[in-house]
């Protein structure tokens, strides 16, 4: 394998654990706060992307690369406000979706296209995954302060079911209607 493409590919695995441990704070946060369904969701969220490292790391080995875990930095235990929260995550995948969009990029001038099919399945993901968190922030401004719009929305965030393995995601819709898994996680097709 290529030696620039194996790092690259490092890069976007470090990348999906860094997401899956920043939504596993944020889900501890919201928990803490009784957010329940908020904090359910965001731990959904980080399994969804420890599955996207996971299924890099598999391609990497399949291709005879090699896999190079870096340490991770340590998160945040405050996020502010729900809609704070969520504004970050939002922040956090257009960051996601910025990445991947370079590692396309490259991708394309080096000539893999295996890679640059996983790639592209990725980067076709981040629409959902901005879509479902721009969603969220967008009924979090509406609802504004009131407890009852907040409570209403926790509660239908908490009912995002795990997606299934390798799959598309599995029932359910967070705010606004997107699919509840998020995009098609944990499949050739799933990052965030």
């Amino acid at each position: 394998m290529n030696e620039q493409i194996q790092k690259l590919l490092n890069n976007l695995i470090q990348l999906e654990h860094v997401s899956s441990t920043l939504y596993l704070a944020m889900s501890n946060y919201m928990n803490r706060l009784n957010y329940k369904g908020m904090g359910s969701w965001l731990r959904l969220q980080s399994e969804e992307e420890r599955t996207h490292m996971l299924k890099l790391i598999d391609y990497l080995v399949d291709r005879g690369g090699t896999v190079e875990l870096s340490s991770l930095p340590a998160q945040p235990s405050e996020f502010g406000t729900p809609l704070e929260t969520f504004q970050k995550v939002l922040g956090h995948e257009k960051f996601v979706t910025n990445s991947y969009r370079q590692a396309f990029q490259f991708i394309s001038q080096a000539n893999d296209p295996q890679t640059l099919v996983i790639v592209q399945d990725f980067l076709r993901e981040q629409v959902d995954e901005e879509a479902q968190a721009q969603t969220i922030v967008d009924r979090l401004k509406i609802a504004q302060n009131n407890p009852a719009a907040i409570f209403i929305l926790d509660q239908e965030l908490g009912q995002r079911k795990a997606a299934p393995a390798g799959g598309a995601p599995a029932g359910g819709a967070p705010a606004g209607g997107a699919p509840a898994g998020g995009a098609p996680a944990g499949g050739a097709a799933a990052q965030g």
